[in-house]
């Protein structure tokens, strides 16, 4: 105000919140999110049921997946699920978790600011406590050798322990460690796993049990003719990007036929022109094709007649991990094709049960097929989930060499250690700390709350053990007992958990900042209803 008169300096459309509203629409936001995905966590989570605009049904309790399906419009729910896609995206797993302390540690400091601490002061004192359990983490952490198979399959059972596939872990868990141990190279003293020589592919209409690893690519068609040999030998494979075909001109145009001399003349014409396109194959040896678009049926049938394996419509992304197996590269047309262009491989050949192609014997040893079967869509998707989670893991604990044990050990040892550490620090730090640390409870909380135990009595029980020194101690969410993790076999990769810590406490520290929120909201068009 100035002499009385309001001073309008935001538009119309601008929505601010100042103060403790923000702090408060913050919090809000960041538990409601937390709580979407709560149930989910451990193995005995429940599932998700998501129905999108368009009717398409997704059945998960995936966080990564949960998150991603379901539209927010808070600015400070869409920063928790950013830590989702996160952890997601660096580790593969976790997601839940990471969700989770975040939406805890937002309702910590509900508390903090309760008690008149200021934000700052609590953004400092969990940055401290982020420090602190970034170390008593690493502390806890065990080596793991990247050709331990056995400790490796703990792992990728551990990630794939309460998805709805469970009853086919244990095959999944080979395959997934297998496929892994096969692409991971040692460079510089130094494992590393590239998830891009891992694809993962999906056939409907088969037992889950039916899941099997294949050393070489897998492609979901078959060749296009009958007349073509059902397997190739020593092949040589050509990849074409465009159509094996007469396509339609960019521009209208009539051709205008007075006699049958000229029809004759024009189709004549038009069978030279496909012939060279499959002349062009023939010419560099090539004894297989896989085009990424159509092949016009006289080209096929001049590639069977001189005994070359053809599939169409390759998928983009399948060509592109076929060119790096066979080594070989992606021409646009057939007459730009070279000798040096071909993919070899040992063979290529369709297979008698289900429709697709396997090439096997590649000429980069290092790419594998998971090639995984259900009799639906919705429990393809979940496996194909639970198999890249899986691989994730794997690959995680093969290039760090370390792993710690889950069941909330981890967080129960944080907890505790974190409040001892805050009695050092003193002031009113001592208190975010606290705060922090309390934040942490809601691991091994939520674990004993979805396995239908009472929560207080086996937190009381997990901080019994702990103050005993059994660092290893956890909730076995079948039997409700606190049983010592490594032994069950309960292991997750060091990274996943270090990734949660820190993606969901940076969160929470820019959020507990902030004190003022202007949300633009978009202009409506006259006569139309407000948006809900």
């Amino acid at each position: 105000m100035l002499s009385g008169q309001p001073i309008i300096i935001l538009k119309d459309n601008v929505e601010r919140n100042t103060g403790k509203e923000a702090q408060r629409s913050n919090i809000m936001a960041a538990k409601a999110i937390a709580g979407a995905v709560r149930t989910t966590l451990g193995p005995r989570g429940m599932d998700k049921m998501l129905v999108g605009s368009t009717g398409d049904i997704v059945i998960t309790n995936d966080g990564a997946t949960i998150l991603q399906e379901i539209s927010v419009q808070h600015p400070g729910a869409k920063m928790v699920i950013e830590v989702a896609k996160t952890q997601d995206d660096e580790v593969g797993d976790g997601t839940t978790t990471a969700v989770v302390i975040a939406g805890s540690l937002m309702e910590q400091a509900e508390h903090l600011l309760e008690l008149g601490i200021h934000p700052t002061v609590i953004a400092q004192g969990y940055r401290l406590g982020m420090q602190k359990a970034l170390e008593i983490t690493a502390s806890l952490s065990f080596k793991v050798d990247p050709k331990d198979r056995k400790t490796l399959v703990k792992i990728a059972d551990t990630a794939i322990t309460g998805k709805s596939i469970e009853s086919v872990k244990g095959k999944l868990d080979g395959i997934i460690v297998d496929a892994v141990m096969a692409i991971a190279e040692k460079v510089n003293g130094k494992y590393l796993a590239d998830e891009d020589d891992v694809m993962i592919k999906k056939q409907k209409g088969r037992s889950m049990d039916d899941a099997e690893l294949v050393r070489g690519i897998v492609l979901d068609k078959k060749r296009v003719s009958e007349d073509m040999p059902k397997k190739v030998t020593a092949a040589k494979v050509a990849l074409i990007a465009t159509p094996m075909e007469i396509t339609k001109t960019q521009v209208k145009a009539k051709i205008k036929i007075t006699t049958a001399d000229q029809i004759a003349a024009f189709s004549e014409q038009e069978r030279a022109t496909l012939k060279k396109l499959a002349d062009a194959i023939m010419n560099v040896g090539a004894n297989v094709v896989f085009c990424q678009k159509g092949i016009a049926d006289p080209v096929q049938f001049f590639l069977a007649k001189h005994g070359i394996y053809a599939v169409e419509d390759v998928p983009e992304k399948d060509l592109k991990y076929a060119a790096r197996a066979l080594n070989a590269n992606i021409v646009n047309k057939p007459e730009d094709l070279t000798a040096k262009d071909l993919g070899h491989a040992e063979a290529v050949e369709e297979d008698n049960d289900i429709d697709i192609t396997r090439i096997s014997g590649c000429k980069n040893p290092k790419t594998i097929t998971i090639l995984v079967r259900g009799t639906s869509d919705y429990l393809l998707d979940e496996l194909e989930r639970a198999v890249v989670d899986g691989t994730r893991v794997v690959m995680d604990a093969i290039e760090d060499g370390t792993y710690v044990v889950g069941g909330g050990a981890v967080e129960t040892e944080l907890l505790m250690k974190i409040r001892d550490y805050a009695e050092t620090v003193g002031g009113r730090v001592q208190l975010a700390i606290e705060g922090y640390a309390t934040a942490f409870e809601t691991i091994p909380r939520t674990l004993a709350e979805n396995s239908g135990y009472n929560p207080i009595d086996k937190l009381v029980a997990l901080k019994n053990a702990h103050a005993k020194g059994k660092k290893t101690a956890g909730l076995n969410v079948y039997t409700g007992e606190v049983v010592d993790m490594q032994a069950e076999g309960v292991l997750e990769p060091l990274r996943s958990k270090r990734q949660s810590i820190e993606s969901a406490s940076e969160t929470a520290i820019m959020l507990i900042r902030v004190d003022d929120m202007m949300i633009t909201q978009s202009k409506k068009a006259p006569g139309m209803p407000p948006m809900a």
